[in-house]
């Protein structure tokens, strides 16, 4: 008997111990997650702070084309694989208008012309620029830019690079451009002259649309850049945001602007992306999701995630939820996701704080979840539009550094448009083959 109870005893013993070992290894995982909380915490708190410092800073010099510059070369350094795009030691800021010639891919110049003098267009930029010319005050139907018509100031006859092709000949290079990276493109040319060229063949496709958009109820999910938070002193600023100018150039006015300044897709800041998602109306026909720049302002390793545990409160678990949730609540809809433009504030975060991930991380894991739900992606990271490292396109486009001006939203809007109307045209195309 006496043998019975020490073993009953022993076998008692044995489960508290192990009872106590899961307690203290629940207890210390508790612990832990409590402790990673509230770095997380302080960390972004601290980078919401040196953001808006940093934007004030790029504010106060983005009016000097002299100053611009020179911020931009002495912080170089600290930029995506080490270079400024489309400028070197004795580049200058170029105003619009006022565009160097650049090599294209098989080491060809812009027919050995400079685009201030002999444009794509055969029409210089500041004497029919984008800033001048609204979009708004044209439709699908006429195109007119203010008496300047896409017909007889676009770029049909001239390629965006290399000399003009003979009539029927595909244009060199075209199909390799839409697949290059930022790093690549940047070495082609700078930002600023990218933007341009591909404004230009932006217009060319609404002039051209074969389809009628019209119709489509458009919900825009995102942050301060989808908002034009930036513009908020301004009476009725939203006028001037990428949605309502897209509504504009489709020619429907059921779009609805879900940016809130501050916001993110994962749950770092108030009012993430993947606890709102539902304001979408029930009833919208296509959603564009453009977010991710304040994700990559307090993005590390541990942030991030993985693929294989997608967590919650981690990037990758949290933008696989909103992907999911999407398509469960709008069977409907068409989803299209959009990668961050690529912005100068993230670096000079990244200055201070070499744990930050570099934007390409999170572009790229933007465009790997969108095709595991089949939803297509504008790439706005790759594309080199609109990159405030090039110190024309934030004394031109975005004086703060990360938030367009009227004229940067509306270049914006404008891709959008062309990119939403190639997609369409070409599903139009495949249904009826």
């Amino acid at each position: 008997m006496g043998k019975v109870n020490r073993f009953l005893l022993m076998v008692i013993a044995m489960v508290v111990i192990m009872i106590a070992a899961v307690g203290i290894d629940k207890g210390m995982k508790y612990y832990e997650d409590r402790k990673w909380e509230k770095e997380r915490i302080y960390h972004y708190e601290q980078a919401r702070a040196d953001i808006a410092s940093i934007q004030t800073r790029i504010s106060e010099l983005s009016s000097d084309r002299e100053a611009i510059e020179a911020f931009i070369e002495e912080n170089k350094a600290y930029f995506d694989d080490m270079e400024v795009p489309g400028q070197d030691d004795t580049d200058q800021v170029r105003h619009e208008g006022d565009l160097a010639a650049e090599e294209d891919l098989s080491g060809n110049t812009l027919s050995g012309n400079d685009l201030s003098g002999n444009t794509v267009s055969g029409n210089d930029v500041s004497g029919n620029d984008l800033s001048g010319n609204s979009l708004s005050e044209r439709d699908l139907s006429g195109n007119d830019l203010s008496g300047n018509t896409l017909s007889g100031n676009d770029l049909s006859g001239n390629d965006i690079i290399g000399e003009e092709p003979a009539e029927g000949e595909e244009v060199p290079g075209e199909d390799a451009l839409k697949e290059l990276t930022l790093a690549q493109r940047r070495r082609i040319r700078g930002s600023y002259e990218e933007t341009i060229l591909q404004s230009r063949q932006d217009r060319k496709t609404i002039a051209q649309a074969t389809v009628d958009l019209s119709g489509l109820k458009i919900a825009c999910l995102g942050d301060s850049i989808t908002e034009a938070a930036n513009l908020s002193s301004m009476e009725d600023y939203k006028q001037y945001s990428y949605p309502t100018k897209l509504g504009e150039i489709l020619g429907t006015q059921n779009v609805t602007n879900l940016g809130i300044g501050g916001s993110s897709i994962g749950r770092y800041w108030d009012h993430a992306f993947v606890d709102r998602y539902q304001e979408i109306p029930a009833d919208t026909d296509l959603i564009i999701v453009m977010g991710g720049t304040n994700d990559g302002f307090c993005l590390t390793n541990e942030d991030l995630g993985t693929f294989e545990e997608r967590r919650e409160r981690t990037f990758i678990g949290d933008l696989d939820e909103l992907m999911r949730g999407l398509k469960e609540n709008y069977p409907e809809a068409k989803i299209i996701f959009a990668t961050p433009l690529p912005n100068v504030l993230h670096d000079m975060l990244r200055k201070e704080r070499d744990y930050l991930l570099p934007q390409a991380v999170l572009a790229e894991d933007i465009k790997v979840l969108a095709a595991e739900y089949d939803y297509p992606v504008i790439d706005l990271y790759n594309s080199n539009i609109l990159d405030s490292h090039d110190a024309a396109v934030i004394y031109n486009y975005m004086p703060d550094g990360v938030h367009c001006n009227e004229q940067g939203y509306e270049l914006l809007a404008e891709h959008f448009a062309a990119e939403l109307l190639r997609m369409y045209e070409a599903e139009e195309e495949e249904s009826n083959s």
